[in-house]
């Protein structure tokens, strides 16, 4: 990529989005062009073939998704497999027929098999059936990891498909149903502090409710008291988690020095092209918890509502491809989730 190339980065205001123009700008990339869901719905045909026809842009970032945990994905199915279908197929589509120089298609780790064998590698996809409850988000993202490279076999274009594990960091989602595991175990312990504390005032300002008693029925539907805070499973599952910032830089590292001809040499069928991006490592929910509970300063316990499900047992992603291509992570878990507890401090308020 040139410094002035212009280069559209889709889903912008979210996680993954906000931490890619974060890094382009401290690379010197501002050219950068965005819309907002109100200006431009990505599921409409006819406006994202507008959009790309005024527009021209010359590289694009595809970080635009319907994304949720384990509730919103199993409650939400057919939403989340027709929206990430309607926003890739529109947005990849009009890359190729606008002359798009390269695009970088940003999945998840959640495409490979329940029981994949650990640490999971690229050439493990397909290889088994799907966890049930985001089966509809994998297949939609395995959908747009086939059509990077069948519009790249067919029609010479040069998209590359990228898949980060678990991410967390500035502008990530709080909210206590929809959230992924991380961020809403932060906002749980929290608030199970400010009630040990008996900090009416802080909770009313956290959960945007007038009284008290619209907050115990918030607080309790959650499983968050004085002294304990409930988790969904057992606890024992073991999740990867990388930082925002750390994605972004993987991300723009790929786009000015990956090709899709690099990615499929020496292959004699054109299959799995695509990265995982991650850190190698894992921890068990549980101690993910007691790491945020030392974070934040809550003295309680943890239940665990066994009845709820666990997802997938393990997803620990092999990255020797990533550091192959000469990127490695830079910040641990703890650091990152100082980070990210200070900046919910900062900014759930206003």
């Amino acid at each position: 990529m040139e410094k002035n190339s212009k280069i559209y980065v889709a889903g912008h205001r979210g996680l993954v989005g906000s931490a890619i123009v974060k890094e382009l700008n401290d690379r010197d990339y501002h050219n950068i062009i965005s819309r907002t869901h109100s200006e431009l719905d990505l599921t409409k045909q006819e406006a994202v073939a507008t959009f790309f026809s005024l527009e021209k842009p010359d590289y694009v970032f595809l970080a635009a998704a319907k994304v949720g945990g384990i509730v919103a994905n199993n409650t939400y199915r057919a939403e989340f497999l027709y929206d990430n279908l309607a926003i890739q197929n529109n947005v990849i589509h009009q890359s190729y027929l606008n002359g798009v120089k390269k695009l970088l298609f940003l999945g998840s780790t959640c495409i490979y098999p329940k029981n994949c064998p650990q640490p999971m590698q690229e050439d493990y996809l397909l290889t088994d059936v799907l966890e049930y409850t985001n089966e509809p988000y994998a297949i939609a993202k395995i959908a747009g990891i086939k059509l990077c490279e069948s519009y790249n076999l067919q029609y010479g274009t040069n998209f590359i498909s990228v898949m980060p594990t678990n991410l967390y960091g500035y502008n990530d989602n709080f909210d206590l149903e929809k959230s992924h595991v991380l961020p809403a175990l932060i906002r749980k312990i929290h608030l199970a502090k400010l009630l040990s504390e008996g900090n009416t005032t802080a909770i009313l300002e956290d959960l945007k409710v007038e009284t008290f008693e619209e907050a115990s029925v918030i607080l309790k539907r959650f499983g968050i008291s004085e002294t304990s805070v409930e988790i969904w499973g057992t606890g024992t599952p073991k999740r990867e988690f990388l930082w925002s910032q750390d994605m972004a830089s993987a991300c723009v590292h790929i786009m000015e020095n990956v090709d899709f001809q690099y990615v499929i040499k020496n292959l004699s069928e054109v299959r799995n092209t695509h990265i995982n991006i991650g850190t190698g490592e894992d921890i068990a929910i549980k101690e993910l918890a007691t790491i945020i509970k030392e974070i934040v300063g809550y003295k309680g316990d943890f239940s665990f509502d066994t009845s709820k499900p666990d997802g997938t047992p393990r997803k620990l992603t092999n990255v020797s491809k990533l550091h192959n291509l000469g990127w490695k992570h830079t910040v641990e878990l703890r650091e990152g989730i100082e980070k990210m507890y200070d900046w919910y401090l900062k900014n759930n308020f206003k």
